[in-house]
């Protein structure tokens, strides 16, 4: 059954409903992945999206429920890594802006019920996962990747 058919407006509004907290990233290449994953989550969602995408012009109208927030990457605007002057890499946006913001504020505690769903670049999704795994303790087969991803990051 979709969480969708399972919540309500009464439901979202109750003090002993649990919200979990979600996060979310995408590149240019997951777009419609992304647009529908969004469409399953129930509309009291909280929590954070984070899209990478060459420029800005890749930049398109997604719709996020009220409680998350949707961060657009674009590596045309962003550097390398520091003192390199190097281009930023497809999946450096992406990873550094995830990373920094578990870092702040991912919930890790099990009552939060954090859901992460990494879609996109295997790039920025390796290090956002060694880093949640690692720093944050969050178990493997708790973070949701691409089926090709699957064999080489939930090893």
């Amino acid at each position: 059954m979709s969480e969708n058919l399972t919540h309500s407006a009464s439901a979202c509004r109750a003090s002993k409903h649990v919200r979990a907290q979600h996060l979310v990233t995408a590149d240019e290449s997951s777009l419609s992945d992304l647009e529908m994953l969004l469409t399953t989550l129930p509309l009291c969602s909280t929590g954070r999206v984070f899209v990478e995408v060459l420029d800005e012009s890749d930049i398109v109208d997604i719709t996020v429920p009220a409680r998350m927030t949707i961060t657009w990457l674009a590596r045309s605007q962003r550097s390398g890594a520091p003192g390199t002057g190097r281009a930023c890499a497809p999946g450096s946006a992406l990873s550094r802006a995830v990373i920094a913001w578990a870092d702040e504020m991912l919930c890790t505690e099990e009552a939060c019920g954090t859901s992460v769903t990494l879609l996109g670049g295997y790039l920025g999704t390796a290090d956002i996962v060694d880093h949640l795994t690692e720093a944050h303790g969050i178990p493997a087969d708790r973070i949701r990747t691409p089926e090709r991803f699957a064999a080489v990051i939930h090893r």
